[in-house]
């Protein structure tokens, strides 16, 4: 997996250069950059499947559904909210997931320590995710959307909740976490889509 991050310059009021081109260019590029770490977190999946053992990946597995400290699967109300409000969302769980994949990363480290490549994918999306996250935060920056407020940190149980749990468990919630971690780079991807010009109403 790359390691190759997307940077956006700070929205400038007195730039000499129109406010439409400037928001437009940054929404492409952030568009590009979650559509890039989409690619990456199917990847991710994949990969952090193999490495599990059976049941993991076998026809027909289901592994139940576990519940993550501060993070769920996006509502299915979320398209409906006003895209300004669905980017909020987007960037609460960016910014919620890197604790989880570090999580993940560090019981991985003892389940799997011979797969130092998972290991360091898993620190890459965190690494991405933090990145994309705050490129969305500058894209409603720009549109005068920013959240107000400091961000709540994510609960320290996050963090830890792939160490305190049995080696199964663990390999399910880490499951979970990268699935999470897919959905809402798809999510993002999506809702930046709708800003660009011929993008879905």
């Amino acid at each position: 997996m790359s390691r190759r991050e997307g940077s956006l310059e700070a929205p400038q009021a007195d730039s000499s250069v129109s406010l439409v081109p400037h928001l437009e260019a940054k929404i492409r590029q952030t568009h590009s950059l979650a559509h890039l770490l989409t690619k990456y977190a199917e990847q991710l999946l994949q990969e952090y499947v193999q490495l599990q053992g059976d049941p993991f990946g076998l026809p027909g597995f289901s592994p139940p559904r576990l519940p993550v400290a501060g993070l769920s699967a996006p509502a299915p109300s979320h398209a409906g909210l006003p895209v300004h409000e669905r980017l909020r969302l987007d960037a609460a769980a960016l910014a919620a997931l890197p604790p989880l994949l570090d999580g993940v990363r560090r019981r991985q480290a003892e389940l799997n320590p011979r797969a130092p490549r998972l290991l360091r994918h898993l620190e890459d999306a965190a690494r991405q995710a933090r990145a994309l996250g705050a490129a969305v935060e500058a894209v409603l920056a720009a549109l005068g959307a920013a959240n107000r407020g400091p961000r709540a940190e994510p609960p320290a149980a996050a963090a830890a909740a792939a160490a305190a749990s049995g080696v199964f468990p663990a390999k399910v919630l880490g499951l979970r976490v990268c699935g999470l971690y897919r959905e809402w780079l798809s999510r993002t991807e999506g809702d930046l889509g709708q800003l660009l010009p011929g993008g879905p109403a």
